[in-house]
Protein backbone atom coordinates (compact mmCIF):
# COMPACT_ATOMS: atom_id res chain seq x y z
CA UNK A 1 0.00 0.00 0.00
CA UNK A 2 1.33 3.49 -1.31
CA UNK A 3 1.74 6.17 1.28
CA UNK A 4 -0.87 8.13 -0.99
CA UNK A 5 -3.32 5.57 -0.25
CA UNK A 6 -2.25 5.18 3.46
CA UNK A 7 -3.18 9.08 3.70
CA UNK A 8 -6.26 8.77 1.77
CA UNK A 9 -7.79 5.95 3.95
CA UNK A 10 -6.36 7.15 7.06
CA UNK A 11 -7.99 11.18 5.84
CA UNK A 12 -11.56 9.29 4.70
CA UNK A 13 -11.97 7.01 8.23
CA UNK A 14 -11.39 10.59 9.87
CA UNK A 15 -14.01 12.31 7.61
CA UNK A 16 -15.93 9.30 8.31
CA UNK A 17 -15.93 9.07 12.35
CA UNK A 18 -16.36 13.26 12.38
CA UNK A 19 -19.77 12.41 10.12
CA UNK A 20 -20.79 9.96 12.59
CA UNK A 21 -20.00 11.83 15.32
CA UNK A 22 -22.17 14.81 14.13
CA UNK A 23 -25.13 12.37 13.23
CA UNK A 24 -25.28 10.44 16.59
CA UNK A 25 -27.66 12.47 18.39
CA UNK A 26 -30.03 11.85 15.43
CA UNK A 27 -29.70 8.58 14.94
CA UNK A 28 -29.75 8.07 18.78
CA UNK A 29 -32.07 10.21 20.92
CA UNK A 30 -32.69 8.70 23.95
CA UNK A 31 -32.13 10.45 26.44
CA UNK A 32 -29.81 7.86 28.71
CA UNK A 33 -27.37 7.04 25.48
CA UNK A 34 -26.83 10.60 24.82
CA UNK A 35 -25.57 11.36 28.64
CA UNK A 36 -23.52 8.67 28.35
CA UNK A 37 -21.93 9.97 24.79
CA UNK A 38 -21.69 13.44 26.40
CA UNK A 39 -19.78 11.71 29.20
CA UNK A 40 -17.64 9.81 27.12
CA UNK A 41 -16.73 12.79 24.71
CA UNK A 42 -15.81 14.72 27.79
CA UNK A 43 -13.05 12.12 28.83
CA UNK A 44 -11.69 11.41 25.77
CA UNK A 45 -11.31 15.33 25.57
CA UNK A 46 -9.80 14.65 29.30
CA UNK A 47 -7.31 12.07 28.59
CA UNK A 48 -6.46 13.47 25.26
CA UNK A 49 -5.44 16.70 26.94
CA UNK A 50 -3.86 14.36 29.92
CA UNK A 51 -1.46 12.57 27.03
CA UNK A 52 0.35 15.79 26.08
CA UNK A 53 2.32 16.07 29.47
CA UNK A 54 1.64 12.20 30.35
CA UNK A 55 2.19 10.49 27.39
CA UNK A 56 4.23 12.59 24.83
CA UNK A 57 6.53 13.90 27.65
CA UNK A 58 6.44 10.38 30.51
CA UNK A 59 5.24 12.74 32.95
CA UNK A 60 2.87 10.72 34.87
CA UNK A 61 0.38 13.28 36.50
CA UNK A 62 -2.56 12.50 38.57
CA UNK A 63 -3.88 15.76 39.27
CA UNK A 64 -6.10 16.48 36.13
CA UNK A 65 -9.06 16.89 38.81
CA UNK A 66 -7.60 20.12 39.89
CA UNK A 67 -7.87 21.68 36.59
CA UNK A 68 -11.37 20.01 36.12
CA UNK A 69 -12.37 21.79 38.83
CA UNK A 70 -10.51 25.26 38.60
CA UNK A 71 -12.50 25.33 35.67
CA UNK A 72 -15.63 24.13 36.70
CA UNK A 73 -15.95 27.00 39.69
CA UNK A 74 -14.37 29.47 37.07
CA UNK A 75 -17.49 29.42 34.80
CA UNK A 76 -19.69 29.31 37.82
CA UNK A 77 -18.08 32.37 39.47
CA UNK A 78 -18.29 34.62 36.23
CA UNK A 79 -22.07 33.62 35.25
CA UNK A 80 -22.61 34.28 39.05
CA UNK A 81 -20.60 37.33 39.34
CA UNK A 82 -19.17 38.70 36.43
CA UNK A 83 -21.47 38.29 33.25
CA UNK A 84 -25.38 37.05 34.05
CA UNK A 85 -25.83 35.15 31.40
CA UNK A 86 -27.47 32.03 30.19
CA UNK A 87 -28.57 29.37 27.56
CA UNK A 88 -26.01 28.88 24.78
CA UNK A 89 -24.25 32.27 25.48
CA UNK A 90 -22.65 30.64 28.65
CA UNK A 91 -20.70 28.12 26.03
CA UNK A 92 -18.75 31.33 24.80
CA UNK A 93 -17.08 31.77 28.36
CA UNK A 94 -15.40 28.44 28.26
CA UNK A 95 -12.31 29.40 26.65
CA UNK A 96 -12.51 32.17 29.54
CA UNK A 97 -12.83 29.43 31.95
CA UNK A 98 -10.00 27.21 30.28
CA UNK A 99 -7.72 30.27 30.06
CA UNK A 100 -7.95 30.82 33.95
CA UNK A 101 -6.82 27.62 34.57
CA UNK A 102 -3.79 27.66 32.39
CA UNK A 103 -3.16 30.95 33.83
CA UNK A 104 -3.24 29.14 37.34
CA UNK A 105 -1.36 26.10 35.78
CA UNK A 106 1.97 28.54 35.70
CA UNK A 107 2.87 28.96 39.23
CA UNK A 108 1.82 25.36 39.96
CA UNK A 109 3.71 24.00 37.00
CA UNK A 110 6.73 25.37 38.02
CA UNK A 111 6.89 24.00 41.02
CA UNK A 112 5.67 20.19 40.25
CA UNK A 113 8.41 20.20 37.03
CA UNK A 114 10.58 20.65 39.58
CA UNK A 115 10.57 16.80 40.48
CA UNK A 116 10.62 13.64 38.20
CA UNK A 117 8.98 10.42 38.09
CA UNK A 118 7.33 9.22 41.04
CA UNK A 119 8.00 12.34 43.06
CA UNK A 120 6.47 14.47 40.30
CA UNK A 121 3.18 12.02 40.46
CA UNK A 122 3.09 12.62 44.46
CA UNK A 123 3.31 16.18 43.88
CA UNK A 124 0.30 16.29 41.28
CA UNK A 125 -1.83 14.78 43.66
CA UNK A 126 -1.42 16.57 46.42
CA UNK A 127 -2.30 19.85 44.20
CA UNK A 128 -5.68 18.38 43.55
CA UNK A 129 -6.33 17.89 47.17
CA UNK A 130 -4.69 21.20 47.88
CA UNK A 131 -7.61 22.39 45.72
CA UNK A 132 -10.23 20.41 47.09
CA UNK A 133 -9.78 21.77 49.79
CA UNK A 134 -9.87 25.58 48.88
CA UNK A 135 -13.24 24.49 47.29
CA UNK A 136 -14.66 23.02 50.58
CA UNK A 137 -13.30 25.74 52.88
CA UNK A 138 -14.01 28.52 50.90
CA UNK A 139 -17.45 28.90 51.27
CA UNK A 140 -17.99 32.90 50.61
CA UNK A 141 -15.89 32.10 47.25
CA UNK A 142 -17.04 28.29 45.76
CA UNK A 143 -20.26 27.73 48.15
CA UNK A 144 -18.13 25.00 50.50
CA UNK A 145 -20.11 21.76 51.10
CA UNK A 146 -23.04 23.79 49.75
CA UNK A 147 -21.90 23.86 46.09
CA UNK A 148 -22.04 26.47 43.40
CA UNK A 149 -25.09 26.90 41.05
CA UNK A 150 -25.13 28.18 37.25
CA UNK A 151 -27.80 28.93 35.54
CA UNK A 152 -30.59 26.33 34.49
CA UNK A 153 -30.07 25.77 30.60
CA UNK A 154 -33.35 26.51 28.79
CA UNK A 155 -33.89 23.68 26.76
CA UNK A 156 -35.67 21.07 27.99
CA UNK A 157 -36.53 16.95 27.03
CA UNK A 158 -34.81 14.87 25.18
CA UNK A 159 -33.22 17.77 23.74
CA UNK A 160 -31.43 18.65 26.80
CA UNK A 161 -28.14 16.72 26.41
CA UNK A 162 -27.62 17.30 22.68
CA UNK A 163 -26.21 21.14 22.71
CA UNK A 164 -23.43 19.84 25.55
CA UNK A 165 -23.29 16.74 23.28
CA UNK A 166 -21.90 19.57 20.48
CA UNK A 167 -20.20 21.25 22.93
CA UNK A 168 -18.19 18.07 23.86
CA UNK A 169 -17.31 17.20 20.23
CA UNK A 170 -16.13 20.49 19.36
CA UNK A 171 -13.70 19.93 22.54
CA UNK A 172 -12.41 16.51 21.70
CA UNK A 173 -12.05 17.64 17.90
CA UNK A 174 -10.27 20.98 19.35
CA UNK A 175 -7.97 18.82 21.70
CA UNK A 176 -7.17 16.60 18.84
CA UNK A 177 -5.79 19.15 16.59
CA UNK A 178 -3.84 20.60 19.39
CA UNK A 179 -1.97 17.29 20.25
CA UNK A 180 -1.36 16.04 16.55
CA UNK A 181 0.11 19.69 16.28
CA UNK A 182 1.93 19.25 19.54
CA UNK A 183 2.97 15.36 18.26
CA UNK A 184 4.59 17.52 15.33
CA UNK A 185 6.15 20.32 15.95
CA UNK A 186 9.58 20.68 17.70
CA UNK A 187 8.02 21.31 20.96
CA UNK A 188 6.35 17.47 20.50
CA UNK A 189 10.05 16.11 19.41
CA UNK A 190 11.41 18.08 22.57
CA UNK A 191 8.56 16.13 24.85
CA UNK A 192 9.30 12.56 22.82
CA UNK A 193 12.85 13.19 23.71
CA UNK A 194 12.05 14.32 27.38
CA UNK A 195 10.24 10.76 27.92
CA UNK A 196 13.29 8.76 26.26
CA UNK A 197 15.94 10.60 28.23
CA UNK A 198 15.09 14.22 29.98
CA UNK A 199 18.79 14.35 30.75
CA UNK A 200 20.50 13.37 27.66
CA UNK A 201 17.84 15.92 25.90
CA UNK A 202 18.96 18.68 28.37
CA UNK A 203 22.21 18.08 27.09
CA UNK A 204 21.86 18.15 23.57
CA UNK A 205 19.93 21.68 24.09
CA UNK A 206 16.70 20.91 24.14
CA UNK A 207 15.16 23.48 26.40
CA UNK A 208 13.26 20.61 28.76
CA UNK A 209 12.31 23.29 31.33
CA UNK A 210 9.96 25.96 29.13
CA UNK A 211 8.83 22.58 26.91
CA UNK A 212 7.41 20.92 30.24
CA UNK A 213 5.77 23.91 31.55
CA UNK A 214 4.25 24.64 28.15
CA UNK A 215 2.87 20.96 27.92
CA UNK A 216 1.56 21.32 31.44
CA UNK A 217 0.04 24.43 30.49
CA UNK A 218 -1.53 23.78 27.23
CA UNK A 219 -2.76 20.33 29.31
CA UNK A 220 -4.39 22.33 32.52
CA UNK A 221 -5.98 25.72 30.38
CA UNK A 222 -7.86 21.87 28.05
CA UNK A 223 -8.73 19.92 31.05
CA UNK A 224 -10.33 23.31 32.57
CA UNK A 225 -12.89 23.82 29.44
CA UNK A 226 -14.02 20.02 29.91
CA UNK A 227 -15.05 20.95 33.32
CA UNK A 228 -16.55 24.00 32.65
CA UNK A 229 -18.72 22.38 30.09
CA UNK A 230 -19.25 19.88 32.71
CA UNK A 231 -20.21 22.07 35.22
CA UNK A 232 -23.01 23.90 32.93
CA UNK A 233 -24.24 20.07 31.91
CA UNK A 234 -24.71 19.68 35.62
CA UNK A 235 -25.94 22.82 37.19
CA UNK A 236 -24.32 22.46 39.95
CA UNK A 237 -20.99 22.06 41.47
CA UNK A 238 -19.42 20.35 44.70
CA UNK A 239 -16.01 20.22 45.75
CA UNK A 240 -15.98 16.10 46.54
CA UNK A 241 -17.26 15.94 42.58
CA UNK A 242 -15.29 18.60 40.75
CA UNK A 243 -12.25 17.72 42.27
CA UNK A 244 -12.30 14.47 42.32
CA UNK A 245 -9.45 12.01 42.41
CA UNK A 246 -11.23 9.28 40.49
CA UNK A 247 -11.27 12.20 37.43
CA UNK A 248 -7.21 11.81 37.68
CA UNK A 249 -7.28 8.48 38.14
CA UNK A 250 -9.90 7.86 35.02
CA UNK A 251 -7.64 9.57 32.26
CA UNK A 252 -4.71 8.34 33.13
CA UNK A 253 -5.96 4.31 33.09
CA UNK A 254 -8.11 5.27 29.71
CA UNK A 255 -4.87 6.69 28.37
CA UNK A 256 -2.69 3.47 29.09
CA UNK A 257 -5.23 1.52 27.95
CA UNK A 258 -5.74 3.15 24.35
CA UNK A 259 -1.84 4.03 24.52
CA UNK A 260 -0.32 6.88 25.73
CA UNK A 261 1.81 8.33 23.44
CA UNK A 262 -0.66 8.02 20.53
CA UNK A 263 -3.18 10.53 19.27
CA UNK A 264 -5.85 7.92 18.95
CA UNK A 265 -5.34 5.78 21.88
CA UNK A 266 -6.83 7.91 24.61
CA UNK A 267 -9.50 8.25 22.64
CA UNK A 268 -9.86 4.66 22.25
CA UNK A 269 -9.23 4.14 25.74
CA UNK A 270 -12.13 6.38 26.65
CA UNK A 271 -14.82 5.09 23.86
CA UNK A 272 -13.96 1.76 26.01
CA UNK A 273 -14.04 2.41 29.57
CA UNK A 274 -16.53 5.13 30.52
CA UNK A 275 -19.48 3.18 29.07
CA UNK A 276 -18.06 -0.04 30.64
CA UNK A 277 -17.74 2.23 33.99
CA UNK A 278 -21.15 3.51 33.58
CA UNK A 279 -22.63 0.14 32.80
CA UNK A 280 -20.70 -1.49 35.55
CA UNK A 281 -22.00 0.81 38.18
CA UNK A 282 -25.74 0.60 37.12
CA UNK A 283 -25.94 -3.40 36.76
CA UNK A 284 -23.73 -3.81 39.87
CA UNK A 285 -23.95 -3.15 44.33
CA UNK A 286 -21.80 -0.63 46.00
CA UNK A 287 -18.67 -0.31 44.67
CA UNK A 288 -18.33 -3.48 42.98
CA UNK A 289 -18.11 -1.56 39.31
CA UNK A 290 -14.54 -0.58 41.02
CA UNK A 291 -13.21 -4.09 40.98
CA UNK A 292 -14.18 -4.96 37.94
CA UNK A 293 -13.29 -1.70 35.96
CA UNK A 294 -10.03 -2.35 37.89
CA UNK A 295 -10.22 -5.94 36.63
CA UNK A 296 -10.51 -5.07 32.79
CA UNK A 297 -7.56 -2.60 33.10
CA UNK A 298 -5.59 -5.11 35.00
CA UNK A 299 -5.98 -7.88 32.19
CA UNK A 300 -5.17 -5.07 29.53
CA UNK A 301 -2.00 -4.17 30.98
CA UNK A 302 -0.97 -7.66 31.39
CA UNK A 303 -1.77 -8.98 27.96
CA UNK A 304 -0.97 -5.53 25.74
CA UNK A 305 1.25 -3.06 28.25
CA UNK A 306 1.98 -0.76 25.65
CA UNK A 307 -1.96 -0.07 25.38
CA UNK A 308 -4.02 -1.55 22.78
CA UNK A 309 -2.92 0.72 19.41
CA UNK A 310 0.27 0.26 20.09
CA UNK A 311 0.05 -3.83 20.70
CA UNK A 312 -2.20 -4.40 17.72
CA UNK A 313 0.27 -2.20 15.30
CA UNK A 314 3.41 -4.14 16.60
CA UNK A 315 1.22 -7.16 16.14
CA UNK A 316 0.23 -6.68 12.54
CA UNK A 317 3.42 -4.73 12.10
CA UNK A 318 5.11 -8.27 13.05
CA UNK A 319 3.34 -10.39 10.78
CA UNK A 320 3.47 -8.52 7.70
CA UNK A 321 7.79 -8.44 8.45
CA UNK A 322 7.11 -12.18 8.52
CA UNK A 323 5.59 -12.90 5.36
CA UNK A 324 8.23 -10.44 3.69
CA UNK A 325 10.61 -10.55 5.46
CA UNK A 326 12.79 -8.61 2.70
CA UNK A 327 10.69 -5.50 3.29
CA UNK A 328 12.19 -2.56 4.81
CA UNK A 329 10.58 0.01 6.80
CA UNK A 330 10.16 1.98 10.06
CA UNK A 331 10.23 -0.03 13.22
CA UNK A 332 6.94 -1.16 14.09
CA UNK A 333 7.25 0.45 17.53
CA UNK A 334 7.83 4.19 15.84
CA UNK A 335 5.24 3.53 13.70
CA UNK A 336 2.77 2.81 16.48
CA UNK A 337 3.96 6.28 17.70
CA UNK A 338 2.76 8.36 15.62
CA UNK A 339 -0.85 7.25 15.17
Amino acid sequence: MSARTVQVTRAGGLIGVLVFGCLFPIVFSGGDVLNIAVLTLMYASLASSWNILGGFAGYMSLGAAAFFGIGAYSLGLIVDHVVKVTGYTVFALVPVAGLIAAVLAIPLGWAALRTRHAVFAIVTIAMMFVVQHLALNLPGVTGGASGLGLPIPPWTGNFFDVPFYYAMLVLVVVTVAICWAVRRSGLGLGLLSIRDDEDKAEAIGVPTKQYKLIAFVVSAGLTGMAGAVYAFYVAYIYPQFAVDPLISVGVALMAFLGGAGTLTGPLLGAIILEPAQIELGYHTNGQLYLILYGGLFLAVILLMPRGIIPSVSDRIASRRERRNPMRIGTPASARAAIR
